[in-house]
C-alpha cells in the first residue's frame, strides 16, 4: 500500500484549489515563532527576507501556477494569545497569494462542522489534521471518501461565505 501524499506533494500537484479550514484556538505552544513572538519579537512586513519560509514559497509557487488557495479561521472570542499571534503574522501569509478570512465562533453555530481541521485540494483530496488537546500535532490522515470531501467542502463555503477578509478583520 502507497504512503498518502504529504501536504506538500499536494500542493504540487494541484490545479485548481486549495482550501483550509482551521478551528482551534491554539496549536503548538513549542512553536518556535509564536516563542519569539511571546518574548516580543515583530515582523517587520516590509523586511521580506527576514521572515520568508519555505512554506510561504510553496504558497506563493502554488498561486502562481492560478490555484485558489484560502484559509478560513474559526476562532472564540476573547481571542487567544495564539490567535492574536496569527492575527499578526497573516501579513506573511497574504503576501504569499493566500487568501484568509477569520469568523468568530459564536457566528458559526448554525454551521455544520467537521471534527478537525483539514485541507481540500482540488474538491477531491483531504489532508485532515488531527492535533492533540494541548494543540500539537499528532498525525495527517488522507481521505478522498467523497461523502466526507463534500461535507468538508461544504462546510469550508459555509465559513468563507460568512467570515470576514483579513484585510477587514480587527481583532477585539
Amino acid at each position: 500500500m502507497a504512503a498518502a501524499p504529504t501536504l506538500e506533494e499536494l500542493l504540487r500537484g494541484c490545479t485548481r484549489s486549495a482550501l483550509h479550514l482551521e478551528m482551534r484556538d491554539g496549536y503548538m505552544r513549542d512553536d518556535p515563532l509564536f516563542l519569539r513572538w511571546l518574548s516580543g519579537r515583530r515582523d517587520d512586513p516590509t523586511d521580506r527576507s527576514s521572515w520568508w519560509s519555505p512554506w510561504l514559497q510553496l504558497i506563493e509557487e502554488t498561486t502562481a501556477r492560478g490555484v485558489d488557495v484560502r484559509r478560513a479561521r474559526i476562532f472564540s472570542e476573547p481571542a487567544s494569545e495564539y490567535i492574536r499571534f496569527e492575527h499578526e503574522i497573516t501579513f506573511r501569509n497574504i503576501a504569499s497569494g493566500e487568501q484568509v478570512r477569520w469568523l468568530p465562533r459564536r457566528q458559526a453555530t448554525d454551521l455544520a462542522l467537521p471534527g478537525n481541521d483539514f485541507w481540500l485540494i482540488d474538491g477531491q483530496h483531504l489532508l485532515i489534521h488531527h492535533f492533540s488537546g494541548e494543540g500539537d500535532f499528532v498525525e495527517h490522515e488522507f481521505n478522498a471518501d467523497p461523502q466526507t470531501v463534500s461535507l468538508c467542502a461544504s462546510a469550508f463555503e459555509a465559513v468563507w461565505a460568512r467570515a470576514v477578509p483579513h484585510q477587514d478583520f480587527r481583532l477585539s
